[in-house]
């Protein structure tokens, strides 16, 4: 008997990466604590992307570097998507993470969500789902073509556990 797992071809997403894909068999996952996840799809186009920021950064002279950065990995998902048939206006988003995950530390989070919000906002890019903030890490899978994303909440322990399968159950808050 084949696991549902063997139907899907899981592709992880870590910090300072983005991908984007039209096959129907991919799975994108993450492991999220301050850091944004954003997901972007084209439901006409059936294009869609995932990228994993560890802070905002505006721009590479302000902090030095970019492949961490908020604002250069959304124009390269974007982009991507974009080289990939998808059309700018037809794009829709779901954000994740940005939890406050150490207590007593400035809220990196809330600034990484505050940038992701304002970046889609001022792009004109739709966003139609979020699970930002709390105090709790999270496991994302994003299947690119459909823009069906999955969060579960996870313990420090769990987070370094094998990313479950997508059609699996218990404890799991699958949303939209």
């Amino acid at each position: 008997m084949t696991s549902d797992r063997a139907r899907f071809r899981w592709v992880p997403v870590v910090q300072g990466e983005f991908r984007a894909s039209a096959e129907d068999d991919v799975i994108f996952s993450t492991v999220l604590g301050s850091c944004i996840a954003a997901c972007l799809f084209d439901p006409v186009a059936r294009v869609g992307g995932m990228n994993h920021f560890l802070l905002a950064g505006e721009t590479q002279a302000e902090r030095g570097g970019d492949v961490m950065y908020g604002a250069y990995l959304m124009e390269l998902l974007v982009n991507g998507l974009m080289r990939m048939g998808a059309q700018r206006a037809r794009l829709e988003a779901k954000l994740f993470g940005g939890g406050r995950i150490v207590a007593g530390l400035s809220d990196i989070g809330a600034n990484n969500a505050a940038f992701a919000e304002r970046y889609l906002s001022y792009e004109g890019i739709r966003l139609v789902g979020r699970d930002l903030g709390g105090d709790k890490a999270r496991r994302l899978q994003f299947a690119p073509v459909g823009g069906r994303a999955r969060v579960r909440y996870v313990s420090d322990e769990a987070a370094r556990d094998e990313v479950p399968n997508l059609a699996a159950g218990g404890g799991d808050v699958e949303l939209f």
